[in-house]
């Protein structure tokens, strides 16, 4: 499967339960975007920095999912600051031989 790979990052300002009871409605309508194969949820609770790796099957499911209503969800919540937004292409050959969720 080829695909694109989206990152963001950014900080929050709330404890780690805080932050986690916000995004938990978010959880299914992620799941529900068209063109997402799977969506891993990161944290680094040091640094108060949080965000996701997501796979999307194309370019154009990727972009429609940050010009959506979710991103501006996210983007918009107050806890939240200092996005970082990169997008991928995805290294089939070794990504398959290291296991990768593809």
């Amino acid at each position: 499967m080829s695909g694109k790979i989206l990152q963001i990052n950014f900080k929050f300002n709330v404890s780690r339960a805080d932050y986690e009871q916000a995004v938990a409605p978010l959880a299914s309508g992620i799941a529900a975007v068209a063109g997402l194969g799977w969506k891993i949820w990161i944290m680094n609770e040091a640094e108060s920095e949080a965000g996701g790796i997501m796979l999307f099957d194309d370019e154009a499911s990727l972009k429609a999912y940050l010009e959506g209503p979710i991103v501006a969800q996210i983007v918009g919540h107050p806890a939240l600051s200092d996005f970082s937004v990169k997008q991928f292409d995805m290294i089939e050959e070794q990504t398959s031989i290291t296991r990768g969720p593809v």
